[in-house]
């Protein structure tokens, strides 16, 4: 196990000053003595924590539902709390322990993470701050930025490192990934390596030509990028009042409604097919592009073809409203990349609208973008980093500018692999044979489990296992 050096807690000076009347919110909860050692027990007696419910799972594991009494604002810890929602896999407390995050919701059915299965360890999954529910209320949306969700789970950490006291993994996919990397970023000293899957990494937001390219060239068939065009300028054009129409009725017979966030089933829809291209290569592959529409195709045809790869519902109100925390954060501080639409020229109605403020609610509007924020992440990865390890998809757009280890990250153990025909999917098995040896023994080496029998093979994960990506992950960009 790699020796963990605590980084000192920036709102330590402001924590002090807590009090138990303070809702037991305190930024390093100490573990009292447990009367007995179940984990049942040893969780009751960590300051701020509640065990809400255990629910079944396989032999040889315990699953939790568990809330933690967070403050709102790590800088004013007095102004107020909330509950943070989390799910803890428990494996022993002689195991390795892996801090999960989808940077979405926490899943309340038990699974493990491919670095949890890879080490045979704990799993503590963490719900981020402002999804439902664990959103303060009322909710300050000034206290969603990545450095207090950092420091949440920085006081997670040192909550519970007495009861886990072996190494800890950080680890998360997409929106998850990059929210591993910024916690990384302000308390570096919390675990012993950190595995972000198809995080991405837009540094700039005015900048955005390396996902311009990247639609001008993946695949391997020109053609089949073509025929995403023409299906667009088709959807868009001659198609379009249709389309509408047809918009407008699913929205009558399900209860759908369009006004809240990007405002008519017009704009909506236009949304909806500039998404299209990221939406197929973000989950599909070339072996997808015979099922791209021609531009003679059915209206019918069309229409299913875009609710398969995009989804009508997605882009609705009803569909925004549960991912406005992560188009709060893109509009504020992680940026929002841009897809092409030179091949749209005279059937785009709504110049600007492939932008993450045009998902938000009124009242979340007017919204200011950071530009320190990104390159702040991008300097310390590139220069500081260590023992982190990335994993991108050839096919995902959201790797089309990841995170690059810069000079030195051989010696700072720092690594960044890309998955051969994977899309935003893309896993350690995924990885060429070399590249997934040296992957998994590096984070078997940092969880202090590098002697032991590997539990993941090339034919899967077991069955207590599963994707750690669910819809949301495709998040508007």
């Amino acid at each position: 196990m790699i020796p963990r050096k605590r980084a000192v807690p920036w709102c330590t000076a402001a924590a002090a000053l807590l009090t138990a009347s303070a809702l037991a919110v305190s930024a390093a909860p100490a573990v009292a003595e447990p009367a007995a050692d179940d984990i049942a027990d040893l969780l009751e007696a960590v300051p701020g924590l509640r065990v809400i419910q255990e629910a079944p799972t396989q032999e040889g594991w315990r699953f939790f539902v568990l809330g933690f009494r967070q403050p709102a604002d790590h800088d004013r810890p007095r102004s107020g709390s909330f509950e943070q929602r989390l799910t803890l896999l428990h494996r022993g407390v002689d195991r390795p322990t892996v801090l999960h995050t989808s940077g979405y919701g926490v899943s309340l059915t038990p699974f493990r993470s491919e670095p949890t299965a890879l080490v045979d360890g704990n799993q503590l999954s963490v719900e981020q701050r402002f999804f439902d529910p664990s959103r303060p209320d009322p909710a300050d949306w000034d206290d969603l930025d990545i450095e207090q969700a950092a420091d949440d789970h920085h006081r997670l950490i040192t909550a519970l490192d007495d009861v886990y006291a072996q190494a800890w993994l950080s680890t998360g996919a997409s929106k998850g990934g990059m929210a591993s990397v910024y916690h990384r970023r302000f308390h570096p000293g919390d675990v012993d390596g950190t595995i972000a899957y198809v995080a991405p990494n837009d540094v700039r937001d005015r900048e955005d030509s390396a996902y311009l390219e990247f639609f001008e060239e993946v695949g391997d068939d020109p053609q089949c990028r073509t025929d995403l065009e023409e299906l667009q300028r088709e959807a868009l054009g001659d198609r379009r009042d249709e389309l509408v129409a047809h918009y407008e009725e699913l929205a009558a017979a399900n209860g759908w409604t369009f006004d809240a966030t990007i405002g008519s089933a017009d704009r909506t829809l236009e949304m909806l097919v500039l998404d299209t291209p990221w939406a197929f290569w973000q989950y599909g592959s070339p072996e997808d592009c015979a099922g791209v529409p021609a531009p003679d195709a059915a209206t019918a045809d069309i229409a299913a073809f875009l609710d398969e790869v995009a989804g009508f519902e997605f882009y609705t109100d009803q569909g925004t409203e549960p991912y406005l925390p992560y188009y709060y954060q893109a509009a504020t501080q992680l940026g929002t990349p841009s897809v092409p639409t030179d091949h749209l020229d005279g059937v785009l109605r709504h110049p600007g609208l492939f932008q993450a403020r045009n998902y938000l609610t009124d009242e979340l509007l007017p919204v200011r973008y950071d530009h320190r924020a990104m390159p702040d992440i991008d300097r310390w990865v590139t220069h500081r980093a260590e023992r982190v390890l990335f994993v991108n998809g050839e096919y995902d757009p959201w790797g089309a500018e990841p995170f690059r280890p810069g000079p030195g990250a051989e010696r700072r153990d720092t690594h960044a692999f890309v998955a051969p025909g994977a899309n935003h999917g893309a896993s350690i098995r995924l990885l060429a044979a070399d590249d997934r040896a040296a992957a998994t023994a590096a984070v078997r080496a940092w969880a202090g489990v590098a002697d032991e029998a590997a539990t993941l093979s090339d034919s899967g994960v077991p069955a207590l296992d599963r994707p750690g990506q669910g819809r949301g992950e495709r998040g508007a960009r």
